[in-house]
């Protein structure tokens, strides 16, 4: 008789409900769904549960929140407004964070930086980002995003896991668990931390924001790393050789299969995939990492520091070269946009690493057809004030946390090209038109995926959980192709 502890016994049966009561809804549900693509292993029966638009998604945070008003939402009439105090009628009682509600003025700073438009449309870019300004004919711009969440952390957590809390799982979890896998040589969920030039100062990023959560480990995300193994532990121990591994891990396996006959953890057979699948990093890894075999004219689309590993530009060539694998979800970190304060002198610094890589990595998908069935999204987790932290002057100026409108971008698979969605006042305050919230944007992902975002739950601690939670959430029907 199998050895159940309590835990074990009360996950399964009480999953076994839900199973049981999922499919007594199934008559009630839109159930009918194209076969996974082929070549992909691993994921959830009756997954797409549509026809998706793309493959794979590469999703480029810009964590600290970008400055929205000095780089993609101009507003040229707050030059009139130098100094002067935000209104309390445009700030209307909004939550402060502790750095600001303590100050006797809230001074508004115009951005310094001149726009100039760009593309068929028109589309207003800032001068510091001359190689994104060339590509607004190729991307969807959103200016009118927002979230609850005023603090870094909180705000992080919850456009990746969908809660403020921590616990939940990540939208590369999500996937990865839904979808499976192209490469089984390559973990389907891949996250890289950029270096940065800008702000030394920045809030921590914890492996929750590519974690599991609830559902098996094996479905987190796979940090690689820029210097070193790539992957921690990748390289076998000296005086081990891959024979020896090979053995040792085929003994392993046969007392994890025992385990899980004893118990029927799922935990085990995840230990078991996972250590299966360091094993074929070994060689995956390496090839994946190695970027000799790139043609210069290549490198040049990303900019001098493409061979730097770390770097963003590093990443963004790094995350081509993972679509073409097949890796599901590419996620790259590049940290140091809290500017609180010496914005001018930190923003051209960060806007420095990203520009060029980000307008790489986009012609670079079109050049090789694969931006036809790749999501690129650009964003932080919120936006920044239209007044002034701390001292002001004409050339310098800090700007506090702001959740009620920021600006993001999209391109690729399913993406309406040079479209602008969404209107700010004045101040780039508050949100006057097309209303978008984190809630939309995570659920848009999954639907250019081919998952419907009410459909696609876990049962944990007796609720069905979604990545989109309980609330409502819509698509960005505006920006969809």
């Amino acid at each position: 008789m199998n050895d159940f502890t309590r835990r074990h016994f009360f996950s399964r049966t009480s999953m076994g409900l839900g199973a049981a009561a999922l499919a007594s809804l199934e008559g009630q549900r839109a159930t009918a769904a194209p076969a996974m693509s082929a070549g992909s292993t691993g994921g959830l029966a009756g997954l797409p549960h549509h026809q998706p638009k793309a493959k794979r998604a590469i999703y480029l945070f810009m964590s600290g929140a970008p400055s929205q008003m000095d780089m993609w939402d101009p507003k040229p009439k707050m030059a009139d407004w130098y100094d002067k105090d935000l209104p309390e009628s445009i700030r209307q009682g909004q939550r402060l964070t502790t750095m600001t509600s303590g100050q006797a003025r809230f001074p508004i700073a115009p951005s310094i930086y001149k726009f100039a438009p760009h593309g068929k449309n028109g589309t207003m870019v800032s001068e510091l980002l001359p190689h994104m300004a060339k590509k607004v004919d190729d991307i969807a711009l959103v200016h009118s995003m927002h979230t609850e969440a005023i603090n870094h952390d909180p705000a992080i957590t919850y456009i990746c896991t969908g809660d403020q809390l921590p616990g939940k799982a990540s939208l590369g979890a999500w996937l990865n668990y839904g979808l499976g896998t192209e490469n089984e040589n390559l973990p389907a969920f891949l996250v890289m931390t950029a270096s940065w030039t800008g702000r030394k100062e920045a809030q921590a990023l914890y492996n929750r924001l590519w974690g599991n959560g609830f559902l098996p480990s094996k479905y987190q995300g796979v940090a690689l790393r820029s210097s070193g193994d790539p992957v921690l532990y990748l390289s076998n121990p000296n005086g081990v050789s891959p024979d020896v591994r090979r053995r040792m891990l085929d003994s392993l396996s046969r007392l994890n299969e025992q385990e899980y006959a004893r118990r029927a953890d799922p935990e085990t057979s995840a230990r078991i995939a996972q250590y299966e699948m360091a094993y074929r990093m070994q060689t995956s890894v390496p090839d994946l990492t190695d970027i000799s075999d790139e043609p210069q004219h290549v490198l040049d689309l990303y900019g001098p520091d493409v061979t730097t590993p770390g770097t963003f530009a590093n990443c963004c060539l790094m995350s081509r070269r993972m679509a073409e694998r097949g890796v599901r979800f590419t996620q790259i970190f590049h940290r140091g946009w809290d500017q609180h304060g010496n914005l001018t002198g930190d923003l051209p610094k960060q806007c420095r690493d990203v520009d060029q890589p980000s307008a790489g990595l986009l012609t670079d998908l079109q050049q090789r057809g694969l931006l036809d069935d790749t999501l690129v999204v650009w964003g932080g987790e919120f936006g920044r004030t239209i007044y002034c932290q701390g001292g002001l002057s004409k050339t310098n100026y800090g700007r506090d946390h702001h959740p009620k409108c920021f600006t993001i971008w999209l391109a690729g698979a399913g993406i309406k090209a040079g479209v602008v969605h969404g209107k700010t006042d004045e101040f780039s305050y508050n949100i006057l038109d097309g209303a978008v919230h984190i809630r939309d944007l995570n659920a848009t992902i999954l639907h250019l995926m081919g998952i419907d975002h009410e459909r696609f739950i876990f049962p944990f601690k007796g609720l069905d959980q979604r990545l989109t939670g309980v609330e409502e959430a819509h698509l960005m029907d505006a920006i969809l192709a």
